[in-house]
This record gives C-alpha cells, sequence and structure tokens, in this order.
C-alpha cells in the first residue's frame, strides 16, 4: 500500500483567489456573470445600505446564513427587500483611423469608380497609418489602371491625420512637411536620403555630404524630429483603456493619509427576498436552493475578504512610503512584497495577488499597486536605495549635463557612486533606456 499526500483546492477556494485578483472592472464583470447564473442573488449598483451606515459592520458571514439554513427562522443582514436598481450609461463613441478615413471618402469622391478605390486603400491601411498594399495589386484588386489608382491614392494623402497612407517612412514625412510648407533644403535633404544616417546619429556625415556645419544639420533634424512618424497612432484600433483605481489615498486635516476602497462602480450583491420562506419548496427545490445560497453566501464572503486584504496592503505601504507621499517618486523606499505580508499576516502570494492589475488614486496621481514594489540595490556601506531612486538620479545627472559634452554609461557610474549608488554599468545603460535617453553619441549637440 502506497500512502501519498496531495494537496487540493475546493471551488470555492479558487474562486476566493481569482476574486482577490480581480481589478474593480473585472470584479464587476464576474459579479453580473454570478448575478445571471444565481437565482438568489440580487444586485445594487448604488449601495444605499452602505450609505445610510457607512460604518455599521456588514452581517455576510457563513455561519449566519447557517442559522438561517438550519430552520430556527433567523435571517442574514443582507437579506433585503429593495428594489432593484440598475441604470446604465450609454458607452461613449470612438472613431477608427477607419471610420475617420471613410467619411473623407464620402465627402471627398463623387465617382463610383474611384470611391471604390479610395475605400479599399483605405481598409489597406495599418493602425499606424502607413499603406501596405503595392498599387499594382489595388489595380489588379479593383480591376483599375495603376495611373487612377495613383491619382487618387495622391487624394487620399491629401486627408487628416497629416502623412497617412505614405508608403513608407521617408513618404510620410515628406507629405507632413510639403503641407507645412518646410519641405525644402536641408530638411527635403534629410527626409529623402539622410534617415539611416540620422537615426545613428552620424551628424558629421550628414554635414559632408550636403556641405554644411553639423550644427544646421542638427538644427535641420530637430525640424524633422517635430513631424509625426506614425500618424495613425493616435486613434488606435478600439476604444481606450480606462484605469478605474481601486484604492484612494486621501491626506486628511491632520497631515495623515487616509485609505479608502473604491467600490463605487462594484455592484453590491445581496439575498433575494423570494427566498426568504425556503421551508415552502419541496425537498429537491430546497436542496437546490441551499447549495445557490451557500455558493452566494461565499462570493459575498469573499468580496468582502478581498476588500480587507486589499486596504490592509495599501494601508501598510502607506505607513511604510510616507515619503514618497510627501515629495514624491525619487524618494520611494525599496519594498518587498514578503516584507509587507509579513507586517499583515498574510503570505506573500496573497499580497501579490491583492496588488495584481489594480491602481491606487494619491495626491500626486494613479499608480500601479505593483509600482511600490521595488529591488533593494547596494549602496555604500550598509545603506540600500530602490531602483527608483538610482533611475532619478541617472536622470537628474543627465538633465544637468553638458549637450556639447554629454556623460557616457561609465561617467554616470562614476557620478552615481560619489553619491553612494553603487552600480554597474550595464545597469545603469538599462535604466537610461527605461527613461527613454538616448547613448551619449546620439544625444551630443553641435
Amino acid at each position: 500500500m502506497n500512502l501519498s499526500q496531495r494537496l487540493s483546492m475546493t471551488v470555492q477556494l479558487q474562486q476566493a483567489i481569482q476574486i482577490l485578483q480581480f481589478s474593480a472592472q473585472e470584479l464587476r464583470a464576474a459579479i453580473e456573470k454570478e448575478y445571471l447564473e444565481n437565482p438568489v442573488l440580487e444586485m445594487d449598483y448604488h449601495d444605499e445600505a452602505m450609505q445610510a451606515a457607512p460604518d455599521a459592520p456588514q452581517d455576510t458571514s457563513i455561519a449566519a446564513l447557517s442559522d438561517y439554513l438550519g430552520g430556527d427562522g433567523k435571517q442574514p443582514g443582507y437579506f433585503v427587500d429593495d428594489k432593484e436598481k440598475n441604470f446604465e450609461a450609454a458607452a461613449p463613441q470612438y472613431t477608427t483611423l477607419e471610420d475617420e478615413l471613410l467619411e473623407q471618402v464620402n465627402f471627398t469622391f463623387k465617382d463610383e469608380a474611384e470611391r471604390a478605390i479610395a475605400t479599399f486603400i483605405v481598409g489597406s491601411i495599418s493602425s499606424q497609418g502607413y499603406l501596405t498594399v503595392p498599387v499594382a495589386e489595388i489595380a489588379r484588386a479593383t480591376q483599375s489602371d495603376a495611373a487612377l489608382v495613383e491619382k487618387v491614392l495622391a487624394r487620399v494623402q491629401e486627408f487628416d491625420p497629416a502623412g497617412v497612407a505614405a508608403r513608407d517612412l521617408a513618404e510620410c514625412l515628406r507629405l507632413q512637411a510639403k503641407r507645412q510648407g518646410i519641405y525644402e533644403g536641408l530638411v527635403a535633404a534629410i527626409i529623402d536620403r539622410h534617415l539611416d544616417e540620422v537615426a545613428e546619429a552620424r551628424i558629421k556625415e550628414i554635414a559632408a555630404a550636403e556641405h554644411c556645419r553639423p550644427a544646421d544639420v542638427q538644427v535641420g533634424i530637430d525640424i524633422v524630429r517635430r513631424l509625426d512618424p506614425k500618424p495613425g497612432s493616435a486613434y488606435g484600433e478600439g476604444s481606450p483603456v480606462t484605469i478605474t483605481p481601486d484604492v484612494v489615498v486621501r491626506r486628511a486635516e491632520d497631515g495623515s493619509y487616509k485609505v479608502e476602497i473604491e467600490d463605487q462602480y462594484v455592484p453590491h450583491l445581496q439575498i433575494s427576498a423570494l427566498y426568504r420562506q425556503a421551508d415552502n419548496f419541496d425537498a429537491s427545490t430546497r436542496k437546490y436552493i441551499t447549495k445557490r445560497l451557500n455558493a452566494a453566501a461565499w462570493l459575498i464572503n469573499s468580496i468582502e475578504q478581498r476588500r480587507q486584504t486589499i486596504c490592509h496592503v495599501v494601508e501598510e505601504i502607506v505607513r511604510r512610503q510616507h515619503d514618497y507621499l510627501e515629495k514624491g517618486r525619487a524618494y520611494l523606499h525599496p519594498m518587498t512584497m514578503k516584507e509587507v505580508a509579513d507586517a499583515i499576516g498574510v503570505h506573500e502570494s496573497t499580497v501579490s495577488r491583492a496588488v495584481a492589475n489594480k491602481y491606487v488614486e494619491m495626491p500626486g496621481g494613479i499608480a500601479a499597486l505593483r509600482s511600490f514594489f521595488t529591488a533593494r540595490l547596494p549602496g555604500a556601506g550598509s545603506e540600500e536605495f530602490a531602483a527608483s531612486q538610482a533611475k532619478a538620479a541617472i536622470e537628474k545627472l543627465i538633465k544637468k549635463e553638458d549637450p556639447k559634452k554629454p556623460l557616457s554609461d561609465q561617467k554616470l557610474c562614476t557620478l552615481l557612486k560619489n553619491q553612494g549608488l553603487d552600480l554597474s554599468r550595464r545597469t545603469v545603460m538599462k535604466y537610461r533606456e527605461q527613461l527613454g535617453y538616448a547613448s551619449s553619441v546620439k544625444r551630443k549637440r553641435y
């Protein structure tokens, strides 16, 4: 006989773990789905009971439900008989690049053949605004002459946004420069012949080829860089993602910070009053109702447990990151999930799930909860610092550097070490690139 132990999770425990990981928007979707599947649940988007008594404890324990199901006539505190209210606002309308272009096609082209070609061209434009199908293929697909396709394409390229329907980067920039009246001289030469050199910061090579000074080339490059290389990206491919904060940290009058769970958009669940008299049903119906009541009670309990866990995690973050709240991100202290877990008495994985896909609104703005957990980097002596502090120091040094003699990564390492931040050159390069700064060669000004 072989004996073995195996750890398995019940369906209810898996559900509780999933609920803890959900963001406010995901939790709302899960609640609405459960509401449709469980007939004993009622849903209220306005949560009038909580507004009437915000400090009153919610009697959502399974023990209360067990007493009721035991036949002693007791009813849990969430057996209410309020009318369901569900007012859904109309979803805002968003215009895609294709919709914008098709509208201009309808206003521009009166000839049916030209309109058909223009419609095909619009359908062949990528989300970034570039034409992805050759003219010859468009001509074959629309059974048109290539010259007519070129004529229609030229008119489509006059549409907004400027630079749309270009076949490559040079044409995209050229269309925009012509519309702005700057396609001449050095600017035209850079667009037509030197985009590869611009990408590699070979300023002197461009100056030698165009017989001008490097400083003049740099001015021309600055003008070209103000053009949009992806004219269609402003429209996107669908509805923009809206970030809804799950937690709000507000500053009180006494200078302390108060943590509030932002659940006004999360529906409030309660047990339908129709199922109070379960004794009136037959045995099989009562068994089904009992099963659904237990599932509803577990769901309500899991949602409340999620609320309390997130609140405790954020309260500990606020306690540890007071300097961040007062002075900004440069003062974010190193902090790990294990430290927070030990402080509030839960497992590290619970903290990880509690901060997953969630955002907090603070006096300084909205931030992802995960962004407060940073690795501890070794500093001078026994001091430690967070990666955000290193990035802030690097950014400060780069902003103060002489543009004609920008700091190399090795020089940044030396200066950071003088400040007590001991980083390798590879780490400095990684943080510099994450901050969006080019190498010292490409940052140099003439």
